[in-house]
């Protein structure tokens, strides 16, 4: 992942995460993450704008790490992603299949699924 490809949300978590393992024996863990940006009125008071929120999937010895590290409430500074889906709460989406490197379909995967 490049730093040009990098996303930053700044929130507190909503709960506190919980390690589980995949049937074949890779640790993750979902954290929830609630984000209020907030604006610098004119006077200098703040306004918090409205709250989204988050699921983050952490892997491998991060999951753990985040386990014994975060609880309910922490500020988590940092996301990263290897995958990203798509919103479909106002679309449909039709999924192919690519090569993984040129973006154009073909019928095979080069890496397998981290689960």
């Amino acid at each position: 992942m490049s730093e040009t490809e990098r996303v930053t949300l700044v929130g507190n978590l909503t709960a506190d995460p919980e390690l589980r393992y995949t049937p074949s024996g890779l640790q993750v863990t979902s954290l929830r993450l609630a984000v209020t940006p907030r604006t610098r009125q004119d006077d200098g008071s703040w306004t918090d704008g409205e709250t989204s929120f988050h699921t983050v999937n952490v892997w491998r010895d991060q999951a753990s790490n985040a386990v014994d590290s975060l609880t309910k409430g922490a500020r988590v500074l940092e996301v990263d992603a290897e995958e990203v889906g798509p919103s479909l709460r106002w679309a449909s989406a039709k999924v192919a299949r690519t090569n993984g490197t040129s973006g154009k379909a073909s019928g095979q995967v080069n890496q397998d699924a981290p689960f």
